[in-house]
């Protein structure tokens, strides 16, 4: 009898749950970040890679890095005016080309929603120019 409750609670709880509602941690998004490191440079001397810099990421509009040549569906949304929230950093990452079918980007995803947050935690970290804010 108890288990009918429980599995209401459950689902209940499941529809509010965000990327936001995990407890992100900046350092440990660091260590994530390594992953990521090969192919996308961030700091104050960062340069394009096999990907843009990173820096400034969080909030800023999609495909705007000069000097990198991005995928028709990421142009395509920076003209839509898309940005990078959480929201959307959360979702590229978790699968980029579920997101953008023509993107570039070779990385299958990130399954771990914590891993997720911790990561655009440390990005989050960086300003423009690539100190930290």
């Amino acid at each position: 009898m108890l288990l009918k409750p429980l599995l209401a609670l459950f689902l209940a709880a499941a529809a509010v749950w965000t990327p936001s509602a995990v407890a992100a941690d900046a350092g440990r998004g660091k260590l994530d970040y390594g992953m990521c490191f090969g192919c996308h440079a961030i700091g104050p001397h960062a340069r394009v890679k096999v990907g843009p810099p990173l820096n400034g990421v969080v909030g800023q509009r999609w495909a705007t890095y000069r000097g990198y040549d991005y995928s028709p569906g990421l142009r395509a949304g920076g003209a839509a005016g898309k940005t990078w929230t959480v929201a959307t950093l959360n979702d590229w990452l978790k699968g980029p080309r579920d997101m953008v079918p023509s993107t570039k980007m070779g990385f299958a995803g990130m399954t771990n929603t914590r891993d997720r947050a911790d990561v655009i935690a440390y990005l989050d970290q960086f300003d423009a120019s690539g100190h930290k804010k």
